[in-house]
């Protein structure tokens, strides 16, 4: 044989080898996208979670497709300290972003949060609406941060929030006029000073013309770019409603009666309660016809009326997300990547329609601290299961991590859920881990205040401590709270100082010592 005869075999013996190596080598997998969403101040308050009243089919839908955890707490309940607890996986003494005016960048400038970290790990991020508290883009954290619609990139709009516009002309100008004469009085204000103006709006118009629906038109046009990328994607999308003031659609509002929206089962503060345990409902004085309202632990009480319209409002806001995020969904289907894709819906805390007397959140209460989170994705098992094993927020990073199948942190302060979806039923977490801090210029007293709260299947307990917001140090005890979760879910009375419950009491001021790390379940 000779040598091009040899070379002509050997090649063809190298093609062949080639091809059935290519033949039979599978192709990578491509990690899943993720489409990350946050639902502002939503409570438990959708049909998946037993509320008779709430019209949200396809948030209902979705948990059909998912895993529906019952038992969520938020680490704080206001949406600064929350959500830098979530974005970092650490709990708010770690973030030290303990209240509205605390950001985790100024705080901790070489922070990792997790759609960073996702970009890390080879994802292509991409940020609109709210994620972070406000307008906090945070750029280190996306490749593309703080998208927006097109009609609200005004220079004068771009420090405000999406929440505070409006249909109505009339408001817009007068909003416009406070705005300037606030703006005189102190230059630099939340929300740009924006946030004024009536608590509801129900204009007759299409779901685009308000800020979220407009958003969602962006959110799809991104997805339609994004999905073609060769990239997974890690998509934030921030919804502002059902956060005041209640803006929606008129016919969300139409899916309720406003008399059969029934009245809260706790309308009073807790009895034997310390009276700084309370919000003062400053966010809800802040809009018109307001300013007069009294603190939840006085004799005020909101009128049966306008306590009417503001449950309408918010259970409208509500509908009108799901109507949205449905929209999103089959969009998502449309593009072919549904199946392809994480995606996790979640509140950053709860929020009071006339519970404890009050509108609002701040408190260490679980109609503030039990928030929704629903997880669907690609391959899952056990479709449609519920669970009700104790999970929090900062639970999200490492659970994600372990659904895209990338390193889990090890700084993490959280435990990943996704054994639940295998085993719904199995044994967890022994407690949930909650705080609020409670400054002067809101507290009932004057005085300022941490509270530390532990949640375990039967008790809610929580310790007030004085606090050095200097420091960030805790003082000495003030007060204890504790609730009997099962024969009294809405916490209506505190039996801390009850002699029957003094062993409740050590036991559980000890767990709460001993913090979160005790209650990781064995894996």
């Amino acid at each position: 044989m000779d040598s091009h005869s040899l070379t002509g075999i050997t090649s063809w013996l190298f093609g062949s080898f080639m091809l059935i190596f290519l033949t039979c080598t599978p192709e990578p997998t491509r990690s899943p996208n993720v489409l990350f969403v946050s639902i502002d101040d939503l409570r438990p308050s959708i049909g998946a979670y037993g509320d008779s009243i709430a019209v949200t089919p396809h948030l209902d839908n979705l948990a059909a497709e998912g895993m529906t955890f019952r038992n969520t707490f938020s680490q704080a309940a206001v949406c600064a300290p929350s959500r830098a607890s979530l974005m970092l996986g650490i709990r708010p003494d770690s973030t030290r972003v303990w209240h509205l005016g605390d950001k985790f960048r100024e705080l901790a400038p070489d922070a990792v949060t997790m759609p960073q970290y996702f970009a890390d790990h080879g994802y292509h991020t991409v940020n609109l609406g709210k994620i972070f508290h406000n307008y906090m883009a945070d750029s280190v954290s996306w490749h593309e941060p703080d998208l927006r619609p097109s009609r609200y990139l005004r220079p004068e709009w771009l420090g405000r929030d999406g929440e505070t516009f409006y249909i109505d002309p009339e408001v817009n100008l007068s909003q416009a006029r406070k705005r300037d004469s606030l703006l005189q009085l102190r230059p630099i204000r939340y929300a740009d000073g924006w946030n004024t103006g009536p608590a509801w709006e129900a204009a007759d118009v299409h779901d685009t013309m308000y800020y979220d629906g407009a958003l969602n038109e962006l959110a799809k046009k991104t997805l339609t770019r994004i999905a073609k990328e060769p990239k997974p994607f890690f998509m934030g999308l921030g919804y502002f409603r059902p956060h005041l003031p209640f803006t929606a659609p008129k016919r969300y509002w139409d899916l309720y009666g406003r008399d059969k929206i029934p009245p809260p089962a706790n309308p009073k503060m807790p009895s034997d309660a310390p009276i700084y345990s309370m919000n003062s409902m400053y966010e809800l004085r802040h809009y018109d016809g307001f300013g007069h309202i009294g603190h939840p632990t006085s004799s005020w009480r909101m009128g049966a009326d306008t306590a009417r319209i503001l449950r309408q409002g918010y259970y409208a806001s509500v509908s009108y997300v799901d109507a949205l995020l449905g929209d999103l969904l089959s969009h998502l289907k449309a593009l072919g990547i549904y199946e392809e894709t994480i995606i996790i819906v979640w509140g950053d805390h709860g929020w009071k329609l006339g519970d404890h007397n009050s509108w609002g959140k701040m408190t260490n209460y679980n109609i503030d601290l039990r928030v929704p989170m629903i997880i669907r994705y690609p391959e899952q098992p056990n479709r449609g299961q519920q669970t009700e094993a104790l999970t929090e927020l900062v639970d999200i990073f490492p659970s994600l991590c372990e659904l895209a199948a990338i390193p889990v942190p090890p700084y993490l302060q959280g435990t990943s859920v996704v054994p639940l979806f295998e085993h719904p039923e199995q044994k967890w977490k022994t407690a949930a881990f909650s705080q609020f801090h409670r400054r002067p210029k809101v507290s009932a007293d004057g005085r300022r205040y941490m509270g530390y709260s532990i949640n375990t299947k039967t008790h809610h307990y929580i310790e007030w401590y004085d606090w050095d917001h200097e420091a960030g140090e805790r003082g000495d005890f003030q007060s204890a709270e504790l609730y009997d979760v099962e024969h009294d879910p809405f916490e209506t009375t505190n039996v801390a100082g009850d002699e029957k419950q003094e062993k409740i009491v050590q036991n559980l001021s000890a767990h709460l010592s001993a913090g979160w790390k005790s209650a990781i379940p064995f894996r």
